[in-house]
């Protein structure tokens, strides 16, 4: 392994992307679950070299989205399309063939297994004629190897177990190995979410490097300061609905803030909450006291 491989310099400001056609895009989608309509009417675009970042509370729709995009929900309504054709995928193995790899927050990952084979965990390389195949571990170690430092990930041991890697590592394989396997579209269920700030800046920086390197990428989280450091457009789910869908010209971080936090709502919880003036119950005792003498 390549123990001295460096991190690539990226910046975590976005650059200014052209305008192109949409890789994927959903139009006016929605699905429901019975009598609960889980999302109504939400379009999202996503371009090569961006970062779509999808912010919204619990309960606001993200994981439905998540699964329409990544083929393991259908939608009832609204159109979905990759690279201007139809999506039908019925499984994540179909949008993988279509070029659309989800990251969970669970990862996928088995940590006592090496590194490489993280990396190859259901796509394992094979060699030798049937019916006496074998797992091809020396290309295999290679290959993890190589992708990672082109990440610019430095793994000490190729054949450590990936549970000894921290939390920021880790998802820095999950994202390389969907790189590798040839995502066009990259969906990140809340990388950051179980992370501390400098774990959260090494997968933000990856984050960076897979916009630059071409891929489409849909970013999940509920930090907005996360999210406007390599957001290039944003969106926000409120129970199901789209609340806001903005490019970063036109939002500032106060903006994305107030949105997440509620907006107008927020105000109005804030003068409800506001202390009114009460009596004051000591003084009122004391006068019925003297009234009762």
């Amino acid at each position: 392994m390549g123990a001295h491989a460096r991190p690539p310099e990226v910046t975590l400001m976005t650059t200014t992307i052209e305008a192109s056609a949409p890789i994927l895009e959903l139009t006016d989608v929605g699905k429901s679950f019975g009598n609960i309509h889980a999302l109504r009417d939400v379009s999202l675009s996503v371009r090569a070299g961006e970062v779509t970042c999808i912010l919204g509370d619990n309960g606001a729709g993200k994981s439905t989205l998540i699964k329409i995009i990544s083929g393991l929900y259908k939608h009832d309504t609204g159109t979905y399309h990759v690279a201007g054709k139809p999506m039908n995928c019925s499984s994540p193995r179909d949008a993988l063939d279509c070029g659309i790899a989800t990251v969970y927050q669970d990862l996928a990952l088995v940590p006592l297994l090496p590194v490489w084979r993280n990396f190859f965990l259901g796509s394992e390389l094979t060699i030798g004629p049937w019916p006496f195949r074998r797992l091809d571990v020396a290309a295999m170690r290679r290959i993890a190897d190589e992708e990672l430092q082109k990440m610019g990930i430095h793994v000490p041991d190729i054949d450590q177990p990936v549970g000894t890697l921290s939390g920021g590592q880790r998802q820095v394989v999950a994202i390389a190995r969907a790189i590798h396997f040839g995502a066009k579209v990259l969906i990140l269920d809340e990388p950051t979410a179980a992370l501390g700030v400098k774990q959260s800046g090494v997968v933000l920086k990856y984050i960076s490097a897979a916009r630059d390197a071409g891929l489409g990428v849909i970013f999940i989280t509920h930090n907005p300061h996360h999210a406007y450091l390599v957001g290039d457009h944003f969106v926000i789910l409120r129970q199901g609905m789209l609340d806001l869908s903005s490019p970063r010209a036109e939002l500032t971080l106060d903006d994305l803030t107030h949105h997440m936090a509620g907006g107008a709502e927020l105000e109005a919880l804030k003068h409800e909450l506001q202390r009114i003036d009460v009596p004051d119950l000591g003084a009122v005792h004391d006068a019925q006291e003297k009234e009762n003498a």
